[in-house]
């Protein structure tokens, strides 16, 4: 299945097939990883004339170094929010020191962030956090609460919080953007939450006085919603297209184990179930390439997040269609001791459970397109 972007640049296509060749090594160490992209200059391709250590890249450029990563079968990254998130919102609200101070080490690699936002009394509704920052003599915020579903906590040496600095407030006023070091022992707590494929990607994070400093609040005081819509508006594009190279190659293998089965090849359910996800997957990419670079779009992420969530977890229940009833069998032999391993069909399938549920549900994706794009009532408020 070709997906490549076309858009004229098969000289940047070149000289990045031929950077990745020979560096993606298995088993290579994450961090490390992020270094080398950080001096190959491979990070920050989306900021722009910016001048922090990045080099600026057209978007189809963009397009082509998602696409050819996802190709290489390169490391998954600890860089992207930093790199894809936190970036482009300083460059958008940030202060110039700020942005001296952050983008540098973003784009080397050196440093990685993750992101406050979720809690668990507030789930994907972002305007009912109530993690607080409370002003200290000296200027600086003091943050007490807990984030949940925080990925790669256990490896951010950085964190951005929104957090409600006004006393009383509710919904969205009262928010600030605060950016937070990681490394407070007894301040913060990350507590790895293991999960039904064994790995544990998400975290708790507890936060006991954490301290941000004055000039690391992003935006103003009480405009941290704001600053917090404009960041999840980044979310879209060009992480899309390379998104869908993965999904590609992912029916790719279930088609081949389907083929070397037989018997599920030979099966007309199973054979409709796989073409209609090949079909699927074109929409996609189709919609992608549609609203690529557009800003005028409102629901344009949240008709992308139901497409690929629901694509996704029909995909991982395909998976273990395909392989039958071996599918619902572990490794044998199994102990609490030992942890268990999946093969890539069962990790598929498990993993993929909770695509209609992060980065915002598909019932809230469905209520921002019923409310902000086709202008029906507002849902009643609890």
């Amino acid at each position: 299945m070709d997906f490549a972007f076309g858009g004229g640049d098969d000289e940047f296509r070149a000289e990045v097939r031929a950077w990745l060749c020979g560096r993606v090594e298995e088993g290579l160490e994450r961090r490390a990883w992020e270094r080398m992209l950080g001096k190959g200059g491979w990070i920050g391709l989306s900021w722009g004339e910016s001048g922090y250590r990045n080099r600026s890249a057209g978007l189809t450029q963009q397009v082509v170094w998602a696409e050819e990563y996802a190709r290489s079968g390169a490391p998954a990254r600890s860089g992207h929010i930093g790199e894809n998130l936190l970036a482009p919102t300083l460059l958008a609200h940030g202060t110039e020191e700020q942005r001296a101070r952050f983008l540098p080490p973003i784009a080397a690699g050196e440093e990685l962030w993750c992101q406050g936002y979720s809690e668990p009394g507030a789930g994907s509704d972002l305007a009912g956090v109530s993690t607080r920052a409370e002003r200290a003599a000296d200027g600086s915020y003091r943050i007490t609460g807990q984030k949940i579903w925080t990925s790669l906590a256990h490896e951010a040496d950085w964190c951005f919080v929104l957090a409600r600095t006004e006393a009383g407030s509710v919904r969205h006023r009262g928010l600030s953007f605060l950016l937070v070091p990681m490394d407070q022992p007894g301040r913060i707590e990350v507590r790895p939450i293991r999960q039904m494929t064994g790995t544990s990607e998400f975290n708790e994070v507890f936060f006991d006085g954490a301290h941000a400093r004055a000039e690391h609040l992003v935006g103003g005081e009480g405009d941290g919603w704001n600053v917090a819509m404009s960041l999840l508006g980044f979310e879209r594009g060009v992480s899309t297209l390379a998104q869908q190279i993965g999904f590609a190659g992912e029916l790719q293998r279930i088609v081949r184990a389907a083929v070397d089965s037989g018997a599920a090849a030979g099966d007309p359910v199973l054979r409709e179930r796989l073409v209609r996800q090949w079909a699927e997957l074109r929409v996609m990419r189709w919609n992608a390439l549609r609203t690529l670079g557009s800003s005028g779009d409102a629901g344009a992420p949240s008709v992308a997040k139901l497409l690929w969530g629901g694509w996704h977890q029909r995909l991982g229940e395909l998976a273990v269609s395909v392989r039958g009833a071996g599918a619902a069998v572990g490794p044998v032999p199994w102990s609490e001791a030992t942890p268990y391993e999946l093969d890539a069909a069962q990790h598929l399938f498990m993993f993929s459970r909770a695509d209609t549920i992060y980065g915002g549900s598909d019932q809230i994706q469905r209520t921002i397109i019923a409310e902000r794009v086709l202008g029906l009532p507002r849902e009643p408020k609890g």
